[in-house]
């Protein structure tokens, strides 16, 4: 392997400085939007190496943001979007909720809260949207049956970030999948082995915490709240069965939309607003992916992924070192980028290299990539979910008030260092990507 230029890895080094230290000297990390960030690392990319023309560069650029994982990624995101707005719209996720405390034991009710948001986020695809929606419920929840607010506030992070590194239409998941060039479906199968144990072990200690509490829900479970629901059940299960995914968010999108037409949610004219909506909340991600995929072009052809990898490879002796180098880097970066589908953007063109250098196979690549992001982003003090989560509680209640209850995304890395140290890939697992 050519021995690579680290000066290529410079267009990262500014992406960061920019938003870290602008997050830092505002004292917010999203002053600076993350797409105006890539846009001038991109920038800088074009000003190394003059040796090359103007033409040169930009084609390395076309190449590397229309490569065809890219964009089919791209296409699922939009689509994803549509769907997630489509089902909210029609009232599927405040259903889903009322469904879940209608039928769960009044006395584990923070562990409903977690079970619920686990739901919800795998539904739903998306961990903000999670919290956006039961943080009120688990409000009135600690007031009612006196439990502390931070735990109850936790649980539902927690949750919240189980769905967000699991489910098949979250962009964590879509991206992961997509840069190792695996199926979601074999991801979620690998992904799940790895977190399934942090999952159980975390509603065990609410369930511990909470002993003694008591909520009572309003009213039972109706066809209504059924009916509602459907779509997220058809996406998930239509999802698990291996039904292209593309396909499968367009007949969800039509089926969520056709409940909340028969439920009168709204008119037929409205619909095609209420798509475009979800597809502009995903315009951010989906700008940010090309503009990354064509810095990473520029920066490979440049020399800087050749440099990242032998670098990498005079401290990793074997494949069980490569997968915890993998989490490293992962981890790393959304500490850096405080969002994990960002993180996983960045950092999954390299994690490929090193798994095909060590023979890991794509789907357990994208499960580590989604695992460690998301582990740190649902820790980080700083850190979309927690801010929120903490923030639009109550006044007073701090992300450090937060933090120390949010046991899955600790238990999470736990799982999953414990799968690499100790549970080898099965022959014939390691597929060519």
């Amino acid at each position: 392997m050519k021995k690579g230029n680290f000066w290529a890895l410079a267009p990262i080094f500014v992406f960061l400085v920019l938003y870290i230290g602008i997050g830092v000297y505002m004292g917010d990390f999203y002053v600076m939007p993350a797409a105006v960030g890539f846009l001038i690392a991109l920038l800088v990319a074009f000003f190394q190496n003059p040796k090359r023309s103007l033409a040169d560069k930009l084609s390395t650029l076309a190449r590397g943001a229309g490569d065809e994982n890219i964009m089919i990624m791209c296409v699922i995101f939009l689509l994803a979007g549509a769907f997630s707005a489509s089902v909210k719209a029609a009232g599927g996720a405040d259903a889903a909720v009322a469904f879940g405390l209608a039928i769960l034991p009044s006395r584990i009710v923070v562990v409903g809260l977690f079970l619920i948001g686990c739901f919800i986020s795998t539904s739903m695809g998306t961990s903000v949207g999670t919290i956006v929606a039961l943080q009120p419920i688990a409000m009135g929840i600690s007031e009612q049956a006196g439990i502390s607010l931070p735990v109850c506030i936790a649980s539902v992070v927690c949750g919240a970030m189980f769905g967000d590194n699991l489910s098949m239409i979250s962009d964590t998941t879509i991206a992961a999948a997509r840069t190792q060039g695996c199926e979601m479906r074999d991801k979620f199968r690998e992904n799940f082995m790895l977190v399934l144990p942090a999952a159980i072990v975390t509603a065990v200690i609410f369930f511990v915490l909470t002993l003694g509490s008591d909520y009572q829900s309003d009213g039972g479970v109706t066809a209504e709240m059924v009916l509602r629901i459907v779509p997220y059940l058809f996406v998930l299960v239509g999802a698990l069965v291996g039904l292209n995914v593309i396909l499968l968010l367009a007949a969800g999108t039509a089926l969520s939309l056709g409940v909340g037409l028969v439920m009168g949610d709204f008119a037929w004219s409205e619909i095609f607003g209420i798509m475009n909506d979800g597809m502009t909340s995903m315009f951010e991600i989906t700008v940010i992916s090309i503009l990354v995929a064509g810095m990473v072009g520029l920066i490979r052809e440049n020399g800087g992924i050749d440099w990242l990898l032998t670098t990498i490879r005079r401290s990793i002796r074997s494949r069980k070192g490569a997968e915890l180098g993998i989490a490293a880097l992962s981890g790393l970066v959304d500490c850096a980028t405080a969002n994990n589908t960002v993180a996983i953007v960045i950092s999954g063109p390299i994690a490929k290299e090193i798994a095909d250098e060590y023979q890991i196979s794509p789907q357990r690549t994208a499960s580590l990539l989604d695992i460690f992001t998301s582990v740190f982003q649902g820790l980080l003090p700083y850190g979309v979910q927690i801010l929120y989560a903490a923030n639009a509680a109550v006044t007073g209640l701090t992300p450090f008030d937060v933090i120390p209850y949010c046991f899955y995304p600790m238990l999470m890395a736990v799982s999953a260092v414990c799968f690499i140290l100790f549970k080898k890939e099965k022959a014939g697992t390691v597929k060519g990507a």
